[in-house]
């Protein structure tokens, strides 16, 4: 070592020369240990030079009083050859272990360890050298003592309890408290803390309620510190009702009981009972509030009004709390929810003093608001960092869908050698769904399993979630068949379901759903309800969607705004609008996604009128629009009349103009599809080729479909050139100029456009319609005769095209291929799966209930008329959902009037 360094305040110098002369004071010492570089106190509290044989210190000596009993090859053989202790020398060694955790000097207090075992066993010494173990992290050290006692008290068992549970070793913990009760020591006010702490960490409410039994027979539950650590095991485990059982109950209340209870009720979001709360403890028992009060009270401010965090802000200033870093902390995330990025950069820049919470709470702010090069910023600015604060980077550029950025960062977390923790791999799995990219995803998957991670649970679902989200369902549902998901099972299923969902395998869903809830294997919770309510309106599956609904109803869930949403989009695209207005207007709140929702819904039912209405009520709520907003309110124009095209045209020049929404493709496509519809053929190609991007497929579909529909073919042949220069892949484009050509009885250039599709490899999607009985979908296809009831269900059919031929129908066969013979072409049309889902409808349902169709390609025209002439002969009305919207056939009328 090097002499001249100073050491401590004083800058006096250890001299080490002789090591040998330790052994002389501690000998046979069996813990390592170095004096070489001791953590001295600021002030000169001692000067030591071990270059002579003696100690000459000050007012204070810790290291020589480790010296002041003879060496022990002098003693007596007493007490197991343990030399006698003074009381002198225990205080020593009590003040040697207050300075060792004083000072976090690990050396000193290996110094201390070895000077107490040449003594006789002090239980006390002994408890004592066991907390000052623990208070410095040294928790295998502790152990070691602990399990060296030969008759430990209720204070050893005490602190291991509460070692291991602080060091996250909950297992453990328990061990040491059931060899406790096991030896019959009897637990203390102490001890209940210390093992109700760990039922907290492990949510074991059974151990926790026996606990509580016998905290009241040993009439321990007056003690207020036992009382608020049962109810926060209560709070914790969501028995809200117990908490304030409890609270009520309590004799003696302090800061930390009405801390509990208002962190419970936040818990529960009630968020106006924790204010009241709030109020109560100062009116009541007088307290003045703390931090941890006013970063609790600020979370329930996220979930009220706005102006109610901007008073708890200013009461913060009030009582002097503007510079605690927890407070400022939590005020950053409040304004991150409930105000601008000003108000968060006016609170950071203020503070003096940061740590890494407030760091991490500035990605969080940045990544929220959508400035995920700003969060990079902070990051790369931050003095120290930890998992979370790379995590919080991670979880950003998912949340604002940059799966491409968000998997680079996790490159650079694994090249930098940063824990990677389940939060961790959550994010990168979910940056592969983003990416929607089969190959990554394998990489990353392979990784995971590489490094032993699969087998966590919250890993296991999002592995399983990625698989589905990047069309890899063979390996999802090789995955869950083979997983045992006992702790995540619900979140399997509900991910599995998902899975089919989005990979358009809505029946597979549905029936994932139904086998769960015969099994109970899944807990119909928000996430589940809103995954089978999206299912449900995709199968326009009403009946089911409507006891979603009414389980949603009765589990509180309808304050969820994704459960709300989900049920109004639900009922909209199950031909019933008026119960998802009702559902609209009974949800306690409302966001951006519920008036879109409502919109879009209308829309469907080709309500423009009405969701202009909506439109109209959002402005004067004050309800900034969106994007998808507009492509909403635009397209809004199709279903109104042509007088108010020039409204249409005006909303979409306030975009830029008023709210600074720059138009983008799906905008363009909105305004061409209006154009289009009413007629103005020649100003939408003019719109298409002024365009200020470049224009993408869907707006020269947009504009061939408005062809179709006026059978323009001179523009629509221009349109078909783009668009199958842009989608040579896409065969719905090939069929939609085929069709443009047999409109007109262009035959020859119709049969060109399928043969290209032949020989390109290219197939139709098939038409398919399909009816929801008795809880089960039947698909039918185009002269199918697959289903079990098929020759009844033929049957119908004819019987009913004739009752519709005498009532006047005639049918079309202007788009059947014109080769075939004109029974043949009848033959053709008379079994569309459509006419067919209609008969088995009417053959399975009680009179004068409606009949309920969904058919996953735009309705054919001859299907149009003679689902009117249907409804004339039966008296029934139809519902049918296509790729257009929604159509209501009654007494020969179609909401549609026969323009779709």
């Amino acid at each position: 070592m090097d002499d001249s360094k100073p050491v401590g305040a004083g800058g006096y110098v250890w001299r080490l020369s002789n090591m040998a002369l330790l052994s002389v004071y501690f000998p046979q010492t069996p813990f390592p240990f170095c004096l070489s570089r001791p953590t001295l106190p600021s002030q000169s509290l001692y000067s030591l030079s071990l270059s002579k044989t003696s100690f000459s210190s000050s007012r204070s000596k810790p290291y020589a009083l480790l010296t002041s009993h003879p060496p022990l090859s002098n003693q007596p053989a007493l007490l197991s050859n343990f030399p006698s202790v003074s009381n002198d020398t225990v205080n020593d060694h009590y003040y040697l272990l207050d300075l060792s955790v004083r000072y976090d000097d690990v050396e000193l207090i290996k110094a201390v360890h070895a000077s107490i075992f040449k003594l006789a066993e002090d239980i006390h010494l002994a408890n004592a050298l066991i907390v000052a173990y623990l208070k410095l992290g040294m928790v295998p050290n502790a152990y070691k003592v602990f399990v060296g006692l030969s008759c430990p008290n209720v204070v050893s068992y005490t602190a291991m309890i509460s070692g291991f549970a602080k060091s996250n070793r909950e297992r453990q913990a328990m061990e040491i408290f059931f060899r406790m009760r096991s030896s019959g020591i009897e637990l203390n006010e102490f001890s209940f803390v210390a093992i109700l702490t760990v039922c907290i960490r492990l949510l074991d409410l059974e151990l926790g309620c026996q606990l509580h039994a016998i905290v009241i027979k040993m009439g321990f539950l007056n003690y207020t510190f036992v009382s608020n650590a049962l109810m926060g095991l209560y709070g914790k485990c969501g028995y809200l009702d117990s908490v304030l059982q409890l609270f009520d109950e309590m004799p003696h209340r302090d800061i930390a009981s009405w801390n509990t209870v208002i962190s419970s009720v936040v818990k529960e979001m009630m968020y106006e009972r924790a204010f009241e709360l709030f109020r109560d403890m100062r009116r009541i028992d007088g307290f003045r509030i703390d931090h941890f009060t006013l970063s609790t009270i600020l979370v329930a401010a996220r979930g009220l009004a706005s102006m109610v965090g901007r008073e708890i802000h200013a009461h913060v200033i009030k009582i002097g709390f503007e510079s605690n870093i927890s407070v400022i902390n939590a005020l950053i995330r409040f304004y991150t929810k409930c105000g601008s990025i000003k108000h968060v950069v006016a609170l950071f820049e203020k503070m003096r003093v940061r740590d890494v919470i407030t760091w991490t709470e500035m990605i969080t702010a940045y990544m929220e608001f959508g400035l995920t090069d700003l969060a990079l910023e902070v990051f790369d600015k931050m003095p120290a960092r930890n998992s979370i604060s790379y995590n919080a980077i991670l979880s950003g550029f998912c949340q604002n869908g940059e799966g491409s950025k968000a998997l680079a960062f996790f490159c650079r977390m694994v090249e930098e050698g940063v824990e990677l923790t389940d939060f961790t791999l959550t994010g990168v799995l979910n940056a592969c769904g983003l990416l929607m990219e089969a190959k990554i995803s394998k990489q990353i998957h392979g990784f995971i399993l590489k490094f032993g991670f699969g087998s966590n649970a919250c890993i296991e679902a999002a592995l399983l979630d990625m698989c589905t989200r990047c069309g890899r369902m063979a390996d999802a549902q090789k995955m869950f068949s083979q997983g045992s998901f006992s702790q995540s099972g619900s979140i399997i299923w509900t991910s599995m379901i998902c899975g089919y969902a989005r990979n358009a395998q809505p029946e597979e869903a549905i029936s994932l759903f139904c086998q769960s809830q015969l099994e109970g294997a899944m807990v119909v919770d928000k996430v589940a309800s809103t995954a089978v309510l999206g299912v449900c309106g995709t199968l326009a599956f009403h009946e089911m969607g409507k006891q979603i609904h009414c389980h949603a109803l009765k589990s509180g869930f309808l304050s969820d705004l994704g459960v709300g949403n989900s049920i109004i989009t639900m009922y909209s695209k199950c031909s019933n609008m008026d119960d998802a207005i009702k559902v609209f207007n009974v949800m306690p709140a409302h966001d951006i996604v519920s008036w879109n929702g409502l919109i879009a819904g209308h829309l469907l039912h080709r309500q423009g009128d009405e969701a202009l209405s909506v439109w109209s009520k959002m402005e004067k709520a004050g309800i900034k629009p969106d994007t998808v907003t507009f492509v909403l309110i635009i397209s809004a124009y199709r279903h109104t009349n042509s007088n108010l095209v020039d409204n249409c045209r005006r909303l979409f020049l306030s975009m830029k103009t008023i709210y600074h929404i720059d138009p983008t493709v799906e905008h363009y496509t909105s305004l061409v599809g209006v154009l289009g519809y009413w007629g103005l053929l020649e100003e939408a190609e003019e719109m298409i080729n002024k365009m200020p991007i470049e224009p993408e497929a869907s707006v020269w579909r947009a504009l061939l479909d408005a062809c179709r529909i006026h059978s323009n073919t001179t523009i629509g042949k221009r349109a078909a050139k783009h668009l199958l220069a842009m989608k040579p892949l896409d065969p719905s484009t090939y069929i939609l100029v085929s069709n443009l050509y047999s409109a007109y009885g262009r035959w020859h250039c119709s049969d060109m456009v399928r043969e290209e599709m032949r020989v390109k490899g290219f197939r139709k999607h098939p038409g398919r319609s399909w009816i929801i009985h008795e809880n089960k979908v039947h698909s039918f296809y185009a002269r199918d005769k697959s289903h079990p009831q098929a020759k009844d269900i033929h049957s119908g059919l004819e019987l009913l095209i004739m009752e519709c031929l005498k009532a006047g129908y005639v049918p079309d066969t202007s788009f059947v291929l014109h080769e075939v013979e004109e029974h043949q072409k009848k033959d053709f049309l008379f079994y569309h799966s459509a006419k067919i889902a209609a008969t088995y409808g009417l053959l399975m349902t009680r009179p004068g209930r409606p009949i309920r169709i969904v058919k996953n390609i735009l309705l054919c025209g001859d299907c149009h008329t003679f689902l009117k002439y249907v409804s004339i002969v039966t008296g029934r009305e139809i519902f049918l959902r296509d790729a257009s919207g929604h159509h209501c056939f009654l007494n020969g009328q179609c909401s549609c009037k026969d323009y779709w």
